[in-house]
């Protein structure tokens, strides 16, 4: 198909025309009541233009008009499910919220006139066109009519017939036009203020943090119930001892399972599931962590200053999650080496510290993204508080402070 046809063959060139068409129809109500259209003068249809304006811009002023007006025009004017063309999006430029401001209100009312007026005059032309295709087609047939339209056609000729083809192209294209010129300024009168589009910032801004949080969650989870697993498989057939190996698959089914209920609660939120997501685990719950850590062959040595339970409940889950990522760095580079672990409550602070021997793989962080120590330093930083990690001496540490105040 010819390029120039296409804006003819699309669905919403021919609901911006009916868009279009509704606006006029308001004119040519109140034309009904005042002034009248028995013989119309240019008189008669400048005060048509004129008389609905006052009465437009007071219902502009209404904030619930505009939300109105919004959804007309997302519905009719823009490219959409509904029209079969592929959108772009572009109907996100315009608002559906009510006015919220005067100046929102100011902008509906201007929306409006512009509307009325284009409106009608399209709605005029239209008519117009139709009415001289009419007089076209007679005349083409040889029958002396009067005129319809504005236009009086002389004598009479098959060859109108050609010209009908013409005129509706004509038109038609008016129509293209004049839509293209609603939607734009639809955009720009029935755009997001300032207002609503600092609130979908802040919303697009929650929404990543939520999804950077929950990628931290399965990094951390996931990777410390995989390493767990794989450090604990290797252990058992290296030992090829009978009740080693019990142990071993006891530590895996066991940190399975508490990742696979990590993993269901962030299912549930991202699906937005109308039940409550399971609760989190805290440092209270840190023992589990240690064991599993235990059980994998590691010599942990915990100690616990200060009561963790009157850490408030965001610290003590970040905490927990830090601390996993810790002793899950450990198995992952160090294999089964003394670890030390210290938590400490004190002064208005969560001082957690895990220590362990350098190694090789833990100084050049081999086999690693990173990722894991950036999301500690990420979870600190959004509790107000700070981490280190890396070489002290012959030993890696990771050693993080939260205020618990």
């Amino acid at each position: 198909m010819p390029r120039f046809l296409r804006p003819l063959t699309r669905t919403v060139t021919y609901t911006r025309w009916l868009h279009l068409l509704c606006a006029g129809a308001f004119a040519f109500v109140c034309a009904a009541v005042y002034p009248g259209l028995s013989r119309p003068t240019l008189r008669d249809w400048a005060l048509v233009y004129l008389v609905p304006v006052p009465l437009l811009a007071l219902a502009g002023l209404v904030p619930l008009v505009r939300r109105a007006e919004g959804l007309q025009a997302r519905l009719m004017l823009f490219p959409g499910g509904h029209a079969r063309v592929a959108g772009h999006g572009a109907e996100s430029d315009v608002s559906v919220a009510p006015s919220a401001s005067w100046r929102d209100r100011g902008r509906t009312s201007a929306w409006l006139v512009v509307r009325l007026l284009l409106g009608l005059t399209v709605a005029l032309l239209s008519g117009q066109v139709m009415a001289l295709v009419l007089d076209m087609t007679a005349a083409a047939a040889g029958t002396a009519t009067h005129s319809a339209s504005v236009v009086t056609l002389p004598g009479t000729g098959w060859w109108y017939g050609l010209l009908i083809p013409v005129t509706l192209f004509v038109l038609l294209y008016v129509v293209v036009g004049a839509g293209w010129a609603m939607a734009r300024v639809a955009r720009t009168l029935l755009g997001p203020s300032s207002a609503e589009r600092l609130a979908a910032l802040e919303e697009r801004t929650e929404q990543l943090l939520e999804r950077n949080r929950i990628a931290r969650e399965l990094h951390d989870s996931i990777g410390h119930a995989l390493t767990v697993a794989v450090v604990q498989a290797g252990a058992a057939r290296a030992a090829g001892d009978p009740a080693f190996t019990e142990r071993a698959l006891d530590a895996i089914e066991e940190t399975g399972r508490a990742a696979l209920e990590d993993l269901e609660r962030v299912l549930v939120v991202l699906r937005e599931a109308e039940r409550p997501a399971s609760r989190r685990p805290t440092l209270q719950e840190a023992d589990r962590l240690l064991d599993s850590a235990r059980a994998s062959g590691a010599k942990v040595d915990a100690e616990v200053c200060g009561p963790l339970e009157t850490v408030p409940g965001p610290v003590s889950r970040e905490g927990y999650r830090i601390l996993q990522e810790a002793l899950t760095n450990v198995l992952r580079h160090s294999g089964t080496v003394p670890v030390r672990v210290s938590l400490a409550v004190a002064d208005g602070r969560l001082v957690l510290e895990v220590r362990n021997p350098l190694s090789t793989g833990a100084a050049s962080g081999a086999g690693g993204t990173g990722s894991g120590l950036r999301g500690v330093r990420e979870r600190a930083a959004l509790l107000g508080g700070r981490a280190r990690t890396g070489p002290v001496g012959d030993e890696w540490q990771v050693h993080v402070e939260l205020p618990v105040g």
